[in-house]
């Protein structure tokens, strides 16, 4: 039950980001939903194809549809006052990232995955609906870029398989992992930590 509610949770809170996107990128109301529905949707949609869910969770239970689909709709509406709420946009992207990475690698253990692929599918459950709307917005991916995003991804699912492998209850431990992602992913934010980037090549190395 604790692990269904914070998936709901982590849906409205990539479908508002997603929406808020999308809107930021001129698209029509239809586009607006489309992308709200892929960043919500996308990551659980991969997880369930690597473990070998078919059809995908997501896509057989219409209330996933239709709390995505009212969350992009209400972004859509009042877009003025959620951009205004930048700080609330952020926190809500890092919650869906928590979210759905740690439920990612729960559901994974449960499915009978070993723990290093479990902390590899849950940490794609996380990351992977930000990357697919920002492909379909022409941008670099989030996790492809210096913000510290995939690595707490990782993080909170590595966070659940110790919880796993020790024995403790699940709820629990999938909620403390949940946080901790959420706050070390606004800690960079804030703290304005970064991932290492390459130097830009020198003059004799460019073409």
């Amino acid at each position: 039950m604790a692990l269904t509610a914070l998936e709901f949770l982590g849906l409205v809170a990539f479908a508002a980001s997603g929406a808020l996107a999308a809107v930021r990128a001129r698209l029509d109301v239809f586009g607006v939903v489309v992308v709200g529905l892929t960043t919500a949707l996308g990551g659980g949609v991969i997880r369930d194809v690597l473990l070998g869910i078919h059809p995908p969770t997501t896509l057989r239970n219409w209330p996933y549809l239709a709390v995505c689909a009212a969350t992009a709709l209400v972004v859509f509406a009042f877009h003025p006052q959620v951009a205004r709420l930048r700080r609330a946009v952020l926190l809500a992207d890092a919650l869906g990232l928590g979210v759905f990475a740690t439920s990612g690698t729960t559901i994974a253990l449960n499915s009978g995955a070993t723990v290093y692929a479990a902390c590899l599918i849950g940490m794609t459950t996380g990351i992977g609906g930000g990357a697919v709307r920002d492909l379909l917005l022409r941008e670099i991916p989030l996790v492809l870029r210096k913000e510290i995003y995939a690595v707490a991804a990782l993080a909170g699912a590595v966070l659940v398989a110790i919880g796993h492998e020790l024995r403790w209850p699940a709820g629990p431990v999938t909620i403390v992992a949940a946080a901790a992602v959420v706050a070390v992913r606004m800690l960079a934010l804030w703290r304005h930590w970064n991932a290492p980037v390459a130097r830009p090549p020198g003059p004799e190395l460019r073409t």
